[in-house]
């Protein structure tokens, strides 16, 4: 966004809050989607997300790109969610019957569905296992390999050292493969 852009959102006009909504809001939700696997409940910390970024619209500095702010305050509405006993109790209590529609099983057009279905099996064996993992080990798959942060960045947003980003990083990769181990 240009500096312009952003003076704009920081004075609050409509116009530029609802582009700045349209520009980073399927950022905000694939980051939200993949650290909390709900969609209702990703589409709520969405939300709040954008709340959030109305209420403090006059703190943006229109020199720096305010994308990254925007996903650590979607990072850290997702710690606060693991935090609760609802989403902690929520986590517990979910039915093997609670899978995807039965849209989002179908292949998509031209694909081979033999491979189609091979490649979803996988990406749903390697979700679950995914969600396994405590949120500190997920959060640093999530932010380096969805969302392609270095770990520098996944230090400073975390509050730790960069070695220690890194060695959470490959903490987490080595749990990651335990789980899938026999699965894949």
């Amino acid at each position: 966004m240009t500096a312009a852009e952003i003076e704009a959102v920081r004075a609050r006009e409509p116009a530029a809050l609802g582009r700045f909504y349209e520009r980073y809001v399927d950022r905000v939700f694939g980051l939200v989607m993949r650290l909390l696997g709900d969609r209702a409940l990703a589409e709520d910390v969405t939300q709040e997300v954008f709340l959030r970024v109305h209420r403090a619209a006059h703190t943006l500095d229109p020199a720096r790109d305010p994308g990254p702010w925007l996903l650590t305050v979607a990072h850290n509405l997702c710690r606060d969610v693991w935090r609760s006993g609802a989403y902690r109790m929520a986590r517990r209590s979910d039915s093997v019957d609670d899978g995807p529609g039965i849209a989002e099983t179908l292949p998509a057009t031209g694909d081979d569905p033999p491979a189609a279905m091979a490649r979803r099996e996988r990406e749903d064996t390697v979700r679950e296992a995914l969600f396994e993992l405590p949120e500190t080990l997920r959060s640093a798959i999530v932010l380096h390999d969805y969302e392609g942060l270095g770990h520098e960045e996944i230090a400073r947003r975390a509050g730790i050292a960069h070695t220690a980003a890194r060695k959470r990083y490959s903490r987490a990769l080595a749990a990651l493969a335990k789980k899938l181990e026999g699965r894949i």
